[in-house]
């Protein structure tokens, strides 16, 4: 049995919709569009269950038929998502405070999706970080309280299971899903009473947390294993670092392994004003290593590959370069240089796309990871979205506002840069989201690569290299290399070496492509050239020592014409304009 074609939920001025991905591209025949403008959506992580409120109510229905499962009268819901397995409802408003409860009201609620019922309510003024976070089982489920994080296993809220205290929590990341680890209970009983005491099967978590700097002392993250949380020496790895006003963590999808990127607001040294940012490394094995970028610049994106052994990175000044590093922080594949500022896996991770987007021109570079070999170029110019759909075989863009307010729409392509279905918002409306619906991992298998254009009635969009100009009087002569303001690195592939090509290695590659390209256009030149275009060349001798000479000798004889104008209308000359002991001018023969 085939899988099913993915939902796509639309939100925008104009309501909210769910649309059939490809290849029917339509309506969801059981879902009545909303024709009320919706602050937010969400789907449940296995994709069964959407929500969305659309100002007056909290409505959560089946993906499958479009049936109501339950309804919320919370009309100033701002925010709304999903536990991991869909059983529980979680709503945010902006915090506020009455005069009937100066203390504010608690804004953050957990709802049971299949009764309704309020399971607890509590307070959280922040958006940033506003729901809580648990494993995919639903056995551990962590918040940020007051610069610590509270534990709640089996969604007890009433009961906070453990705690993790420390001087500032900044923030923190729970890896992720729900990983059996082997507990002996039999370690400290006598050897004869051992043979009666099972071995226990737990869910062993690990979190990762974040501690900013104060008074000269550096910043750090450390991963802990619950229930294991007191004190340093309970950690399974610990990485301290400068510079850091923030950080970002990530965890892989088998949670063995977190990167940190950590960044300033302002780079002090002046050499960008996207501040500075450095990517470090750490494994609950307790390794930890700085990762070690080959251009200096401004991290802009970094994505674990979904089988947690590679990840990519997309940094330095433009053109920026884009490196898969393994485990080990090696570089293993270099993308070279390009107009790109972000990476994206698709699900299966057999394709990575290189994007440029937001002040870049929407450039895509569709890569094929097992060849390392490019698919295609396409180019989405304006878009201010981009996501895989679980098929794999499709992606989204779309121009969305408030980012832009003009131009709004969206299209669905084929990664092999066909465009499979276009929509534009009317004239007065407004795009604001569009969301795949998730998937279980393994409903859509991996296929194989395609290199031809997927076949499609609104064509593809691949990007053509534009060539220099050059006039016509030098087309029949061979093009030198110009001179660019920043050098193209090709790509590189490391896998055997492991070591990055030098710049003067990189410097001698394009020396002998160059000379290439001249002796090809050599070969297109030796054919005889139209007569018009031969006068015109003989006007040059390609000589540049030549030609200047003879620029400068027209330009002097030039200047003596004006001279004997000027004597013919009775003007007096000055002494050096008159070529001493001669009543004549001087002749082109003197000025040589």
């Amino acid at each position: 049995m085939a899988p099913p074609a993915p939902l796509l939920a639309v939100r925008g001025s104009v309501g909210t919709s769910l649309l059939h991905g490809p290849p029917l591209c339509e309506p969801h025949s059981g879902f009545s569009r909303d024709s009320k403008a919706s602050r937010c959506l969400a789907f449940s992580r296995d994709g069964t269950l959407f929500s969305w409120c659309n100002g007056q109510d909290v409505a959560v229905v089946k993906c499958s038929d479009g049936s109501v499962v339950s309804r919320f009268d919370l009309p100033k819901t701002s925010l709304l998502d999903f536990s991991p397995r869909g059983t529980i409802l979680v709503t945010w408003q902006v915090y506020s405070k009455t005069p009937s409860s100066p203390q504010g009201e608690a804004n953050l609620q957990l709802w049971d999706v299949q009764s309704g019922q309020l399971i607890k309510a509590l307070f959280q003024k922040k958006m940033e970080a506003w729901c809580p976070s648990w494993s995919d089982g639903e056995q551990l489920c962590v918040r940020s309280v007051n610069n610590e994080l509270h534990f709640y296993e089996n969604n007890d809220f009433n009961t906070i299971a453990n705690k993790l205290h420390m001087q500032k929590v900044s923030d923190f990341k729970l890896s992720p899903g729900d990983q059996p680890s082997k507990v002996n209970t039999s370690q400290n009983i006598p050897r004869p009473r051992r043979k009666a005491v099972k071995v226990w099967l737990c869910f062993c978590l690990q979190v990762a947390v974040y501690v900013p700097g104060t008074k000269g002392a550096p910043s750090f993250v450390r991963l802990y294993q619950y229930p294991a949380l007191a004190g340093p020496a309970a950690a399974l790895a610990n990485k301290s670092f400068f510079k850091a006003d923030k950080v970002d963590m990530q965890w892989n999808h088998k949670g063995t392994a977190v990167l940190v990127t950590a960044s300033v607001d302002v780079d002090k040294t002046g050499a960008s004003y996207y501040g500075e940012q450095t990517l470090h490394y750490l494994a609950t094995n307790g390794e930890t290593a700085a990762v070690q970028l080959s251009k200096n610049g401004p991290i802009y994106d970094v994505a674990w590959s979904p089988n947690s052994s590679q990840f990519c990175v997309v940094f330095g000044f433009m053109p920026a370069k884009a490196t898969i590093y393994n485990l080990n922080c090696d570089p293993v594949f270099d993308f070279g240089t390009g107009p790109r500022n972000a990476a994206y896996y698709s699900p299966q991770g057999h394709i990575l796309v290189l994007a440029g987007f937001g002040n870049l021109q929407g450039q895509m570079e569709v890569w094929d990871l097992k060849k390392y070999k490019q698919v295609s170029k396409p180019q989405a110019r304006d878009s201010t979205h981009f996501s895989w759909c679980p098929d794999g075989e499709h992606i989204v863009t779309a121009t969305c506002s408030p980012r832009l307010r003009v131009s709004n729409g969206f299209r669905i392509w084929h990664y092999t840069g066909s465009v499979l279905h276009k929509h534009e918002v009317a004239a007065g409306s407004e795009l604001w989201e569009v969301c795949w619906q998730p998937f279980p991992e393994g409903v859509f298998p991996e296929r194989a690569i395609s290199y031809q254009s997927a076949p499609s009635e609104l064509g593809t969009t691949q990007t053509t290299v534009k060539q220099a100009y050059r006039p016509p009087a030098l087309r029949h002569l061979p093009a030198k290399p110009s001179a660019r303001l920043q050098e193209e690195e090709p790509p590189q592939d490391l896998r055997a070496g492991g070591k990055v090509p030098s710049k003067v290695a990189l410097k001698n590659q394009k020396k002998r492509e160059a000379k290439k390209a001249a002796r090809q256009e050599g070969k297109a030149a030796a054919a005889p050239d139209p007569p018009a275009a031969q006068s015109r060349a003989e006007l040059h001798t390609c000589e540049p020592e030549s030609d200047k000479k003879m620029k400068n000798i027209k330009k002097k004889l030039k200047a003596i014409e004006q001279l004997k104008e000027m004597q013919a209308s009775g003007e007096v000359l000055q002494k050096n304009q008159v070529v001493p002991g001669h009543h004549r001018w001087g002749t082109s023969e003197s000025l040589t």
